[in-house]
């Protein structure tokens, strides 16, 4: 079932120094349950493309249809809204708030959203806590851990509301070998259950053990390749 379709998407950005176009007529389907690498240099609109999936940001021309909801025409408070139940988003630089304890970060899109009676909401965020293997850093400040640590933090926070999408913006960007592993190990696991994951990524290594590999080029798609001999290893 197709999941996500843009048609002849557009972004153009205006600023001091003129327009520039950072994705120019970009057609797109995705499926449910697939997991799919974003590769390009930087500045060929990879982010844009997630921030425009995510609602974040409102193409100049085209459409964004996903799961029959036109997200290219809802207003702000819309799109958030719509974002809160659909969308987890995972960033390269986490976006913790460091003032709030890991547990209350992952709780957060639960307060935003009001997804979960309040009753339910720690023990809830303690799950995918446990889940992504911190746990015992729940009392914690964003700051005591370790950058692996807080990626793992990142996406418990977007699992909180039980998204069906999850977009990651270079998600191992910041993590070394190791770590960047384990991450797109979760990954797999949430394709696995059924999740849609889109993740932009700079690592040649786990892009190619993307199921599909869709690589952008001065804002537009220049390659979409599917895996049929992927090989995993755990």
């Amino acid at each position: 079932m197709i999941q996500i379709a843009t048609n002849g998407v557009s972004k153009t950005y205006k600023s001091a120094a003129g327009e520039f176009t950072a994705l120019n007529g970009v057609n797109l389907q995705v499926e449910e349950g697939e997991l799919i690498a974003v590769v390009g240099k930087s500045g060929s609109g990879k982010s844009t493309l997630l921030n425009l999936l995510a609602g974040i940001d409102h193409p100049t021309k085209g459409e964004i249809v996903i799961e029959n909801v036109p997200i290219h025409s809802l207003s702000e408070g819309k799109a958030a809204s719509w974002r809160g139940r659909k969308i987890g988003v995972i960033f390269q630089f986490f976006q913790l708030l460091p003032t709030l304890t890991v547990i209350e970060n992952v709780m957060l899109p639960m307060d935003f959203r009001n997804t979960y009676p309040f009753s339910k909401r720690k023990p809830l965020a303690m799950e995918l806590l446990e889940r992504v293997e911190v746990a015992q850093h729940a009392d914690k400040l964003p700051a005591c851990l370790s950058g692996g640590e807080q990626q793992r933090v990142a996406i418990a926070r977007a699992l909180a509301n039980n998204p069906p999408i999850i977009l990651a913006d270079e998600p191992t960007g910041n993590l070394d070998s190791k770590t960047a592993e384990n991450i797109f190990s979760l990954f797999r696991d949430l394709v696995k259950e059924g999740k849609t994951v889109i993740m932009v990524t700079h690592n040649d290594d786990l892009a190619q053990r993307a199921e599909r590999v869709i690589t952008i080029k001065d804002g537009a798609i220049i390659g979409d390749s599917r895996a049929s001999d992927i090989v995993y290893t755990d």
